[in-house]
């Protein structure tokens, strides 16, 4: 039991930057945020609720490159099109719970 609270002490205690997954910290480094932690590490978790960690890492590039999105939303392929509507479920949970 004491070693449950310590490490539920140590979660607490340590800053939510640590648990940074892809979204966040594209989020992070995109001009858009300007340096809002807080909004990227609730992105985060709206993308923690609704895609997988390799799609994740697909949709954190979109930040670098918007065109790619484009690219995605326009292609024909049964899977782009499958990961597009998870995508539009991750920013539409994010702009529910994350907007200010």
């Amino acid at each position: 039991m004491r070693k449950f609270l310590i490490a539920g002490t140590f979660l607490l205690a340590t800053p939510l930057a640590a648990f940074a997954g892809p979204i966040g910290n594209a989020c992070a480094d995109s001009p858009r945020a300007r340096g809002d932690r807080a909004l990227c590490n609730c992105i985060q978790q709206a993308a923690d609720r609704t895609l997988s960690r390799s799609e994740q890492r697909r949709a954190a590039k979109f930040f670098r490159d918007p065109d790619a999105a484009q690219q995605v939303r326009m292609s024909k392929s049964n899977g782009d099109n499958e990961f597009w509507a998870r995508y539009r479920a991750f920013g539409e949970m994010a702009e529910a719970f994350c907007a200010r």
